[in-house]
Parts: C-alpha cells; structure tokens; sequence
C-alpha cells in the first residue's frame, strides 16, 4: 500500500498536477492538505474518473484536507475533525480506516496543521494545542492495534538537518522549541518518523517558497510527515519525496512524500 501526502495549496490551481501524478504515480492512498475549497467545489468528478474515491473536509477560501483511495481499496469509518476542541471549526482533519480484500487495514489522516505564526498572537496557542490534541488522539488510535499513519503538513521542522538555513527559521513558529518538541513528543508515543526511518541524509526537503529563488537555490525545509504507529512501522517498506514535481509549471510549494506499506 503506498500512502501519499501533499499539500496542493488549491485543489483549482494543481488539480492537472494531481490527476498526472495519480496516472504517473498511481498511489494507494492520497492525504491532500490546503484544498482551498469546500466540500462541494472539490473536483470529485475529475479524481473519481482517475480512479479514486474521495471524503473531503472542506472550508471556503482556506484550509481543507481530503483522503483519496484508490480502488479496490475502501474507506470507512470516517471522522472529520480532530477531537479535543468542539469550538474548532477549521478544516484541518480527515480520517478513515483503509482495507482491502488482500491487505491489513490501515487507519489514515490527512492533516493540516496550524502554521503558527505570528508567534505573539494567538495563532502559536493554537499550534501547540492542536499539536497535543493530536499527541492525545494518536494514542487512542493505537489502541485498536490497526496499522495508523498520521500524514500530512505538520509545520514543523523537526531538526536543524530539516532545513537548509536553520538560522533563518530559528525565530519562526515552524522551528520554536516548543513546536519541536510537540512534534517529537508523538514520537515519543511510538509514532515513527517514516522517511527518516528509511533515509537518514541531510537535504530531504518537501517544501520550497515561492520568494527569493529558493527553488532554484535549494534552500528547502522537511515539514510534511508520515507518522507511523508500530503496526505501520512494522510493514514499512520504503519512503520517498517527488521531488521533481516542485519543478513543475505553476507547482505548489510542497512536493509529494510518499511510504510504501507492505500488504500485512
């Protein structure tokens, strides 16, 4: 099972950059994050003819998730939102439980995290709660012994090896202490980092801003994670980012990442 993150930034803007990459690529399972669009202007019609069922979890203008399976693998058990904050109303978490006839199910977010910044207004409390209400979410997933994969932009650097100018990012919400060690406290719970876990070198990165030629200059930072719960962990075969898709005309700034699960 190849699970796929990605945030497209405009499901509008790279929907022909998506429906490529399913035909090139062909994963399993994709976590699109920053859909820009709620439920009913995401482009169903054009992703199910590519083969994929969709759930979505939209909001106008920002944010949105969505979980994209193709067939003959199923969803259910669907959750929209992440529990802990019943006066959230941002569109930044989708779950379901994948199966299929010759594989173990797997348990799958799409997530969107908070950026944070700036970090004096109540954006960052924001992060770090959403992060702990995740941390507490991640374990209650591992106790139906299911294979869990929490994928997605997390906004967080986790290490300095993360980020091609650590210094320049030592002051923002991605790169804080505190946001650093959220993100590692899920590791903490038994979560494993899937692409580390298989490539350990400096220079992966899944991100690159639009300004100051970063692209061209490959001064790139890793913020969009797979997280796996031990049962994943278990069946991981390889991890690995598109890289050649920020390359792309009118790309989005983040690129694929994707882990390849064994069937179990």
């Amino acid at each position: 099972m190849r699970i796929t993150t990605w945030n497209v930034n405009s499901i509008k803007q790279r929907l022909p950059h998506l429906l490529a990459f399913l035909d090139e690529a062909k994963p399993d399972v994709v976590c699109l994050q920053e859909l820009k669009c709620q439920d009913d202007a995401f482009p169903r019609a054009e992703v199910e003819g590519a083969g994929y069922a969709v759930e979505t979890l939209g909001q106008k203008a920002y944010n949105g998730v969505a979980l994209l399976v193709r067939a003959p693998l199923a969803m259910t058990e669907v959750r929209r939102g992440l529990p802990g904050d019943t006066e959230d109303e941002q569109a930044r978490y989708i779950e379901a439980l994948i199966s299929g006839a010759d594989t173990r199910p797997v348990r799958v977010a799409s997530i969107y995290l908070p950026n944070g910044n700036p970090v004096d207004s109540p954006k960052y409390p924001y992060k770090l709660a959403f992060l702990e209400r995740l941390r507490l979410h991640a374990c209650a997933l591992m106790q139906d012994e299911n294979a869990v994969v929490l994928a997605g932009d997390y906004n967080v650097i986790p290490d300095a090896a993360d980020a091609a100018d650590p210094e320049a990012w030592r002051s923002d919400a991605l790169f804080l202490p505190q946001s650093r060690m959220a993100f590692r406290a899920l590791l903490a719970e038994g979560y494993t980092d899937g692409l580390r876990a298989c490539d350990p070198r400096d220079g992966l990165y899944t991100f690159w801003d639009y300004q100051a030629g970063c692209w061209q200059r490959n001064a790139g930072i890793r913020i969009d994670h797979l997280l796996l719960s031990p049962q994943a962990a278990d069946r991981l075969v390889s991890a690995s980012v598109q890289k050649h898709l920020r390359g792309l005309d009118k790309p989005s700034d983040h690129v694929p990442v994707t882990a390849e699960l064994s069937a179990g």
